[in-house]
């Protein structure tokens, strides 16, 4: 069994940091280009604090998918997650210890995803890794 999730360990995370790094995206993707359609980010001005955050998200959504930078990308990313978690979810709801009651579970999670990617490296299939600078 050890010898399995050592072999595994490398591609799970691989698929842990695509699949953030793809979620981080769309998030983007809805602010700033509109797709998907989400009625609230209608006539989002690129400055406001919604529109800053949509690129970061699309920024680094890509850099995290592809694993390039990744180390330094997850850096950002969580630090975002966290601005976001306590700017869009705890000032104006409160509950910092209850994400469920403020709504702040995804940013929780992408927060901490992100900070393990941190430490952790890109896993497999990076451009990093090709690039031999994991």
């Amino acid at each position: 069994m050890d010898n399995t999730c050592t072999l595994w360990a490398p591609r799970v995370l691989g698929i842990l940091r695509i699949v953030s790094g793809y979620l981080l995206f769309w998030h983007g993707s809805a602010k700033l280009l509109g797709i998907p359609h989400i009625a609230m980010f209608d006539n989002l001005q690129l400055f406001s604090i919604y529109g800053l955050a949509g690129i970061i998200e699309i920024v680094f959504g890509i850099l995290l998918f592809i694993g390039l930078f990744t180390r330094f990308s997850a850096f950002i990313a969580s630090g975002f997650a966290a601005a976001a978690y306590f700017i869009g979810h705890v000032a104006p709801k409160g509950d910092l210890l209850l994400p469920i009651l403020n709504g702040g579970e995804a940013a929780t999670l992408f927060c901490f995803v992100f900070f393990y990617i941190i430490f952790a490296g890109p896993g497999a299939w990076s451009v990093d890794g090709l690039r031999k600078t994991a």
